[in-house]
């Protein structure tokens, strides 16, 4: 039996499968459609027309012609080509604005709220008090931890490493030493642990820097979401989880809970070094032997 042909996922595909020609209103609409994304998750047949500069029908009759029951049903497909970042609007303007269109009328916020709920509700089943044991003990044993992201993920590497130096770990943020990255790299060993933070598409970097890590014999943990994919050499634990369903807010919660936890339960087996070290910058940042503004 002959494969099932593989529906199409984008506009132009659905364009390109389309028994029917397009008429030079049809070309214009595709034109205006493409050129900006975000108003075509948003607007309505009639204000895609006028944009076009066609008869006010000519949305509906482009949308049947594609096979749709109307141009509402041609929105939403559009909405989905958005957020799964599929050949014609792969941006994150783009996934913004289907996300919007998605949103009950004036209940942003209620949305976004049960996105995250509904993403930590996942990361639970997802993420086993094992991997958060593991994480913490690899952390605890190592001589140094490299911790690297880039786009969203960098804010949250940059967080972790601040917290592991003040609780009394050798943490060097990577993304924050881009200008002496070989340099930084140069000094790994096979005492030291890299972690790893990749959302939607890793990074060539990410990649470069855990091939590095597994030539000098480091650990390399990871937290990544399930756009980020999968590593080409060895990972001592990866932990991947959903940061929200398509046209869901995408969480950030969810990584930075993870890494939190994790954090959490190293203060829970070093032997009081996270809470001496803690204690030592309390009194430390209260002495006033640095200005108040630095601290």
């Amino acid at each position: 039996m002959a494969p099932e042909p593989t529906p199409p996922r984008t506009l132009l595909d659905r364009v390109k499968s389309s028994p029917s020609r397009l008429t030079p209103s049809d070309e214009r609409l595709l034109e205006v459609l493409l050129g900006d994304p975000m108003r075509a998750a948003m607007d309505n047949g009639a204000a895609i027309s006028s944009r076009a500069g066609v008869h006010p029908a000519s949305a509906v009759r482009f949308a049947r012609r594609l096979g749709f029951a109307g141009y509402p049903e041609l929105r939403s497909f559009i909405q989905e080509s958005l957020v799964q970042s599929e050949g014609d609007f792969e941006s994150p303007a783009a996934r913004m604005a289907a996300r919007l269109a998605r949103a009950p009328s004036g209940g942003l916020l209620d949305s976004v709220i049960d996105s995250e709920i509904a993403a930590l509700r996942q990361m639970r089943r997802a993420v086993s008090d094992d991997d958060i044991a593991h994480f913490a003990q690899r952390l605890r044993d190592c001589r140094r931890i490299f911790v690297f992201g880039r786009g969203h993920a960098a804010t949250l590497s940059a967080l972790i490493s601040l917290r592991l130096t003040r609780s009394g770990y050798d943490a060097l943020d990577l993304g924050a030493q881009m200008h002496q990255l070989p340099e930084a790299l140069n000094g790994l060993t096979n005492r030291d642990v890299v972690w790893l933070f990749a959302f939607r598409k890793a990074p060539a970097l990410v990649g470069e820097i855990q091939a590095i890590a597994s030539q000098r014999g480091a650990l390399t943990l990871a937290i990544t979401d399930r756009q980020a994919g999968r590593f080409a050499n060895t990972v001592d634990r990866h932990v991947v989880v959903s940061r929200g369903a398509a046209g869901e807010s995408q969480s950030l919660v969810v990584p930075m809970t993870i890494a939190n936890t994790i954090i959490l339960e190293l203060a829970a087996i070093d032997d009081g070094r996270s809470i001496r070290a803690l204690d030592a910058f309390k009194a430390f940042r209260a002495s006033g032997k640095l200005s108040t503004t630095l601290l």
